[in-house]
């Protein structure tokens, strides 16, 4: 059986539920606003990695930088390294052409050395003549390099390739940008990509405050509902168990007016009539008339269900109302739950009343003993659509009241045993 939820948990769901679609909206547009910043900046940058390397590759194949590159490849050597002077003829001709690279590519630097790795063209003219720092030994040897590394004028990602005169290495261009040009780039895509992704976090937030707007009118107006349903279901269940109490009162004044005991059925009448005059709520002993009445009118009913009422209560027990009510409500059970053979007794041990309602019928599960004390459980159909289940709470409740308790077990007849004890009325 499904459990219902503690007020607290419930209030706890209830908050999640109107909150969660303003924490998903904004979950997934943080989501999307990160990923599209992420994918841009990769792709400035692999679009940056190939126009660096396309830069690099074009200015390598061009006959004037290898004819350049080659005519001072004999100015110096791996331990007499060429100076700017030396260069000097190959700047003249190959700087003018770095420059104009570098204003229509707008990469940050042209840089052509001789074979040894000197600077041939550099956009600062300290540089010339000066070997890189970067390692550059691969590309000397003839493989191109495309990465991010540092030299004089910082972190960058650069493409160096080697100038080739017919099978020889006569030098190498290298282009780079920046890596702060990059982020930059990127601040500016993301810049541009931010009112989009606010744009879409405030309509999100609008349209996902409406609907927990909505949420929340569906949980009042399912709050309103509940309550009623509660307040109707205790009234109806005050109903039927007045209507139980009533049935077993009109069966004792059936047993007196049978039997013409009119003054004790007056006398009972106007106990049980509400007055204008409050009266202390208290039990009071019923005379020996109205006990026999009730037996009598207890056993008639249980006969009209096909079960036979064995009756063994000793004269001058003080029973009162709560007694003979729980009585009357085991015995009927018995009936209705298929018993042809029903044995009532009721005894007093000191200030203690004992009692017990065996029967031959089909008995009661033991999954189902503590289910059969509350309201509203009944192994029998409910013909009348009134409902069922009331009688057993009934009893639970007087015998508790009573300072009692009421055992379940198999009686000696093969069915069911009901035992309980309680105080003895004052």
């Amino acid at each position: 059986m499904r459990e219902s939820l503690s007020p607290a948990t419930a209030r706890v769901v209830r908050r999640a539920l109107v909150v969660l679609p303003s924490l998903i909206v904004l979950t997934a547009v943080g989501l999307t606003t990160v990923i599209a910043a992420s994918v841009q900046e990769r792709r400035i940058r692999d679009d940056t990695a190939d126009r660096v390397f396309d830069v690099a590759a074009g200015l390598a194949e061009l006959d004037d930088v290898r004819a350049a590159a080659a005519s001072v490849s004999a100015s110096g050597a791996p331990a007499d390294l060429a100076d700017a002077v030396d260069l000097a003829p190959a700047t003249t001709v190959l700087q003018p052409l770095a420059d104009l690279v570098e204003r229509t590519t707008g990469v940050f630097y042209v840089v052509v050395t001789d074979d040894e790795g000197v600077r041939i063209t550099h956009p600062d003219t300290a540089q010339r003549g000066r070997q890189v720092e970067t390692a550059n030994a691969s590309v000397l040897a003839g493989t191109p390099f495309l990465g991010t590394e540092t030299g004089p004028s910082g972190s960058s990602l650069r493409a160096k390739v080697p100038i080739r005169d017919g099978d020889a290495v006569v030098g190498m261009v290298a282009v780079g940008v920046l890596e702060s040009r990059i982020l930059s780039e990127r601040d500016e895509a993301l810049g541009a990509l931010l009112p989009w992704s606010l744009g879409a976090l405030v309509a999100g937030t609008l349209a996902s405050s409406l609907l927990a707007a909505a949420i929340e009118r569906r949980f009042r107006r399912a709050d309103a509902l509940a309550a009623e349903q509660e307040q109707t279901a205790r009234t109806v269940t005050a109903l039927r168990e007045q209507a139980h109490e009533f049935g077993t009162r009109l069966h004792v004044l059936h047993g007196l007016v049978s039997h013409g005991d009119t003054r004790d059925a007056l006398a009972y009448i106007s106990d049980a009539v509400p007055t204008l005059t409050p009266r202390e709520p208290s039990d009071t002993r019923l005379g020996p008339s109205v006990v026999g009445a009730s037996f009598e009118a207890l056993r008639a009913e249980v006969s009209t269900l096909g079960a036979h009422l064995e009756v063994q209560v000793d004269r001058g027990l003080p029973v009162d109302e709560t007694v003979l009510m729980v009585l009357a409500n085991l015995c009927r059970n018995a009936a209705e739950a298929g018993a042809s053979r029903v044995r009532c007794t009721l005894s007093q041990v000191g200030e203690t009343l004992h009692g017990a309602v065996d029967d031959d019928g089909p008995g009661l599960d033991a999954r189902d003993i503590e289910r059969a004390f509350a309201a509203g459980f009944s192994s029998k159909r409910d013909a009348t659509g009134t409902g069922r289940g009331i009688g057993l709470a009934l009893v639970r409740r007087a015998i508790g009241d009573r300072g009692g308790e009421i055992l379940v077990g198999r009686s000696a007849f093969g069915g069911a045993r009901f035992a309980f004890e309680m105080a003895v009325p004052r």
